[in-house]
C-alpha cells in the first residue's frame, strides 16, 4: 500500500513538472513559428513590392548569384562570368544581381575586371548588392572550429543579403550552402547552387578517422586519441547539418565526379544534380604551336598554382631531388624546376621562403615564378616538358587543363579530378601520367624523358584534343540545360 502511495506520488510530481515544461515548449514552437510565417510574409511583401516590368508589361524574373569575392579574379570567379553571360543570352528578360562583399571598388570597375583578366563581357547590365559584411566568412575570425564559425557567419551575410534584395531565383555560386534554407524557406526563393568544393567531405572525417597529419588536421590533434575523437564528433555532427542544408537546393550542379560522389553521399540529391565542368580558358593556349622538336637540350618540369600549403609544393621539390639523385652532374644540369604561382598575403610569402630554404638544404636548383604576368606564364608552358600537380584530392584541377592545352606533358597527383575526369584515356589513347608519393613521382618523370620526342608528341596531342570538353561553350550548354529546373 505504501509502495502504491509512494508511485501515486512520483506519476504526481513528474507530471507536475511534464505538464509545465510541454505546455512552455508548445507555446515557444508557435511562437517561433508566428514569427517565422511574419519575417516570410514580410519578404513576400517586400519582394512583390520591388517587381519590375519590362517595356511588354511582363514581370521580370530577379535572378541573384551569392558570391561574396567576386573580383577575386580566380577560377570560382570565371565560373560566375560564365553563368551570367549564358544566363544572359538565355532568359534575356530577366533582372542579374550579384550579392559581393567587394565594396571597395564600384560595380563598374567589377565587369571591367572581369573582362580584363577572362575577356568576359556580359551583354546586359548587372546589378551590384554590397554587403557591408564579409568579414563573417573569413577564416581569419574563427581560429578554432573555423568550418562551423564560417557557415553560421554565412547566415548572417546572407541574411544581410536578402533584406537588401529578395530575388526569385538564387544561386549560392562560392560554396555557402548554409545561405540555401535561408532563402527558400524564408525568401520564398528558388534555389540553387554551384559547388565547387564540398565544405566537409567524407574523406576529411577519414584524415581525423585514421589519425592522418595534413594541413587541416595538425599533428596534435592526430597524435592525440582523445582529441582526434572530439574532432571526429565534430565533424560528422557538422557533415549531418550540412548535409540537411544542401539538400534544400532545388537544383544542384558540382565541378567534377570527385565532388558529385561526396555531395551526392552527404546530400541525398540524386534527382537533381549533375556535373557541369569549369569553363577552362583553353582557347587561350591553342596558339602554342605542338610541332615534333628536335632533342632538346634542357628539359624543365612546369608547375602552376597558388602557393598555398594544400597544393603540395615540398612534394614536388622532394620528387624532383630523388630524380636528380639517379643522374650524373652532366644530366643533372640540362634538367630544371620550375614553380609558378600566386601569393595572396604574407602567409604565402613566407610559404615561398620555406619552400626556398627546402630546396637549398636537397640542393635542388627552384626557379620561383611569383604573380608573374599570363604572357610569361605561356612562355614558360610552350617550353616545358612536364607539367606537374601534387595536391590529394584536387576537386578538379584548372591548371592541369591548362598545362594539357598549352601542349606540356602533364603529370597529376592520382586521386580527385585529375584522376577521375582530366587525365583520363581519350578515344583509348594515353593523356599524362599520375602519381601520388615521391617515388612514383620522380619515376613518372623519369619515364616521360625517357620517351621518344615522337611519341611525347602523340601524347600532348591526345591531351590537347580531350581538354575541348572544359571550354566555355560547353560549359554554357551544360549550365543552362541545369538550370532550366529554375525558371520553369
Amino acid at each position: 500500500m505504501a509502495g502504491a502511495l509512494c508511485l501515486c506520488g512520483l506519476i504526481r510530481m513528474l507530471t507536475s513538472l511534464f505538464i509545465p515544461a510541454l505546455i512552455a515548449s508548445v507555446s515557444l514552437t508557435f511562437l517561433l513559428f508566428i514569427f517565422l510565417l511574419g519575417v516570410r510574409l514580410w519578404f513576400a511583401q517586400k519582394k512583390k513590392s520591388s517587381v519590375s516590368i519590362d517595356k511588354d508589361g511582363n514581370k521580370q524574373k530577379v535572378v541573384a548569384f551569392f558570391h561574396p569575392y567576386c573580383n577575386a579574379g580566380g577560377g570560382g570567379e570565371r565560373v560566375l562570368w560564365c553563368a551570367l553571360r549564358a544566363l544572359q543570352k538565355r532568359y534575356k528578360n530577366a533582372v542579374y544581381v550579384v550579392y559581393t562583399g567587394d565594396k571597395d571598388v564600384s560595380g563598374e570597375e567589377i565587369l571591367n575586371g572581369a573582362f580584363r583578366r577572362f575577356n568576359i563581357k556580359l551583354s546586359y547590365p548587372v546589378k551590384f548588392v554590397f554587403l557591408e559584411r564579409r568579414y563573417l566568412v573569413e577564416d581569419r575570425l574563427y581560429p578554432h572550429f573555423t568550418l562551423l564559425g564560417q557557415s553560421l557567419g554565412s547566415i548572417l551575410l546572407g541574411w544581410e543579403a536578402l533584406v537588401k534584395c529578395v530575388p526569385d531565383i538564387y544561386i549560392d555560386s562560392m560554396g555557402y550552402a548554409f545561405t540555401l534554407p535561408l532563402f527558400k524557406y524564408l525568401g520564398g526563393c528558388r534555389v540553387g547552387c554551384y559547388v565547387h568544393y564540398p565544405t566537409i567531405s567524407t574523406d576529411m572525417l577519414s584524415v581525423v578517422r585514421d589519425h592522418t597529419a595534413r594541413f587541416n588536421n595538425a599533428a596534435f590533434i592526430s597524435n592525440n586519441p582523445v582529441l582526434s575523437r572530439l574532432k571526429l564528433i565534430y565533424y560528422v555532427l557538422f557533415a549531418l547539418i550540412y548535409g540537411w542544408v544542401g539538400s534544400c537546393s532545388d537544383m544542384v550542379m558540382v565541378n567534377s565526379t570527385w565532388t558529385f560522389n561526396h555531395v551526392l553521399e552527404l546530400w541525398k540529391c540524386s534527382d537533381r544534380i549533375s556535373i557541369v565542368y569549369p569553363p577552362c580558358d583553353v582557347q587561350t593556349f591553342l596558339d602554342i604551336e605542338l610541332e615534333q622538336r628536335k632533342e632538346r637540350k634542357e628539359h624543365s618540369v612546369v608547375s602552376i598554382g597558388q602557393f598555398r600549403p594544400e597544393k603540395d609544393h615540398k612534394l614536388q621539390i622532394r620528387a624532383f631531388s630523388t630524380l636528380l639523385a639517379t643522374k650524373t652532374p652532366e644530366e643533372r644540369a640540362k634538367l630544371k624546376l620550375i614553380l609558378i604561382g600566386g601569393c595572396r598575403n604574407k602567409q604565402d610569402e613566407l610559404r615561398v621562403a620555406d619552400l626556398k630554404a627546402l630546396s637549398a638544404d636537397l640542393d635542388v636548383p627552384v626557379e620561383f615564378k611569383v604573380n608573374i604576368p599570363f604572357e610569361e606564364l605561356k612562355k614558360h608552358l610552350a617550353e616545358a616538358t612536364i607539367g606537374l600537380h601534387t595536391m590529394w584530392n584536387e576537386h578538379f584541377g584548372i591548371g592541369v587543363v591548362e598545362c594539357m592545352a598549352a601542349g606540356t606533358i602533364i603529370l597529376a597527383h592520382n586521386s580527385g579530378g585529375p584522376k577521375l575526369d582530366i587525365v583520363v584515356p581519350y578515344e583509348g589513347h594515353e593523356t599524362g601520367f599520375l602519381a601520388d608519393n615521391e617515388e612514383s613521382y620522380a619515376s613518372a618523370m623519369q619515364r616521360i624523358l625517357s620517351l621518344s620526342e615522337e611519341r611525347r608528341l602523340q601524347i600532348r596531342q591526345n591531351a590537347r584534343h580531350s581538354v575541348s570538353r572544359f571550354s566555355d561553350q560547353e560549359f554554357e550548354v551544360n549550365f543552362i540545360s541545369a538550370t532550366e529546373l529554375l525558371f520553369k
